[in-house]
């Protein structure tokens, strides 16, 4: 028997208490959806249905008591912490929904400087953990532009990425141990080991599942001596992305590990770099880590470049200033959401990956196919920013101005077909359709091209942990009638 609205908020207040349990109408809307609908949030349209309630647990228990209330009921959980998220994962796309906050799951647990890791719950900050972990003379070394806004939770569950992830690695790379709980009510714990091979590394069923599968409660992760006084930033101007892809390509298969290298096309380095890029692509690196191992990776870098004649190197202050100012936060959101009112330009980002054979031509193919099929453009550029020795990234920026079409239409009659052309001119050349801000619910049509024949793991996995299908529904996996 389907509960109702009424009966949902009254069973949820048994288990937690009235206080936590919100039902405010405003609050509702807006956790209704993420930053992928921002301009019907901006609008103040909500098309998404409205979630019965939201409620802040404060334990794993606390999870795993409205996890098996929702699993007994047929009741859709929608797993949030820090909010930011920008693909649709948080949309609550079933009638009476209940989106399950960890904000308040905040304690920093255990910082350990002798085994080098440490163990926080889901709603840390990001940025808190690390304030803390430099003031000691340490890192997570995990700086996504999301960071002053990131939780610790969320950024597992959408298998993050930060901008030093050619040094650290991704936070799949970063994350010893976790603590997560299953529909069923399950509280498992996976334990903090440097390396085991007792079988499949189970931490992969929770890393990235964007809550279609578990809700994270608790995570340990590596850390790092900080030594931000042996920095050295690297920036120079070039005239061909091709000729930057190659480069990057060099730096990775001779061995050398920036935590930073980036490549800029036209578009997107006059939006970046306006003060010095002037038509050219940008490419920036940086060097960090004990002095002589900095120093040495800036000198080989360096010489790298210096065998191309169309590069030319850029004061090295402008880069770091730069990097001084590129995580969001809410005051940049604010004065975003200001800008699109005022303007109806819209901007938003994509981002793919692919093996360094195929990756120039996704970039060209996409940007091209955009300016020609998708009306109201005002910008469409790329750039890579997460390098590996096999092939890197290409995070697509594009701007739009709305025009004439209703809030509700923005999305159909932009950002969707624009999604569109690059998850498909990716999977038809061989990459990822997505690299580090996960699926989502607008991805979800492509999923079984992505996975190809290995889609049976993944559906298997989803059969096996959430067989009521109540985790998060329409995320990574589609609804199907």
């Amino acid at each position: 028997m389907t509960l109702t609205r009424g009966e949902i908020v009254e069973g949820l207040i048994n288990i937690l208490g009235k206080d936590k349990v919100i039902t405010d109408e405003q609050v509702l809307k807006e956790s209704s959806i993420d930053r992928f609908r921002k301009y019907e949030d901006i609008c103040g349209i909500y098309t998404q249905p409205i979630p019965a309630a939201v409620v802040y647990v404060e334990s794993a228990q606390e999870v795993s008591d409205v996890l098996k209330f929702a699993n007994d009921n047929l009741i859709n959980i929608v797993p949030r912490t820090g909010h930011s998220a920008t693909e649709g994962g948080l949309e609550t796309v079933v009638e009476n929904s209940v989106v399950v906050d960890g904000s308040r799951m905040n304690k920093i647990l255990n910082i350990d400087t002798y085994n080098m890791q440490a163990t926080c719950q889901c709603g840390v900050p990001l940025q808190v953990l690390d304030d803390m972990l430099r003031e000691k003379g340490y890192t997570t070394g995990h700086s996504p532009q999301s960071k002053p806004l990131a939780q610790m939770g969320g950024l597992v569950a959408t298998r993050s990425i930060g901008q030093f992830s050619t040094l650290y690695g991704g936070i799949e790379d970063l994350v010893v141990g976790l603590e997560a709980v299953f529909p069923n009510g399950n509280i498992t714990r996976i334990k903090n080991v440097p390396r085991r091979a007792a079988g499949p590394d189970i931490r992969h069923v929770i890393i990235g599942n964007e809550g279609a599968l578990c809700y994270i409660t608790e995570v340990t992760v590596k850390i790092f001596k900080y030594r931000p006084e042996s920095n050295i930033f690297l920036g120079y101007t070039l005239d061909s992305m091709k000729t930057g892809f190659e480069i990057l390509r060099e730096v990775m298969i001779e061995g050398y590990r920036p935590s930073v290298a980036r490549l800029y096309d036209e578009e997107d380095g006059a939006y970046q770099f306006s003060h010095f890029a002037s038509g050219k692509c940008v490419l920036i690196f940086m060097a960090e880590g004990p002095k002589d191992i900095a120093e040495s990776t800036a000198r080989a870098i360096d010489k790298i470049v210096s065998k191309y004649n169309e590069c030319t190197k850029v004061d090295s202050k402008l880069i770091e200033k730069w990097f001084e100012n590129l995580n969001w936060d809410t005051k940049k959101i604010a004065e975003e959401r200001l800008e699109i009112a005022q303007t109806q330009n819209i901007g938003f980002t994509t981002e793919v990956s692919g093996n360094w054979s195929i990756i120039y031509d996704i970039y060209s193919n996409c940007c091209r196919r955009i300016r020609e099929e998708i009306p109201d453009i005002t910008m469409i550029g790329g750039h890579s920013s997460h390098s590996y020795i096999n092939g890197t990234n290409v995070y697509f920026t594009y701007y739009y101005n709305i025009v004439n079409c209703r809030p509700e239409e923005e999305i159909t009659k932009y950002h969707y077909p624009i999604n569109k052309i690059i998850v498909e001119e990716t999977l038809k050349a061989g990459g990822s359709m997505v690299h580090h801000h996960g699926v989502g619910k607008h991805r979800t049509q492509w999923i079984k091209e992505e996975y190809g024949s290995s889609y049976y793991i993944l559906e298997t996995l989803k059969k096996a942990f959430d067989p009521n299908n109540i985790m998060n529904k329409g995320t990574i996996f589609p609804i199907e009638e």
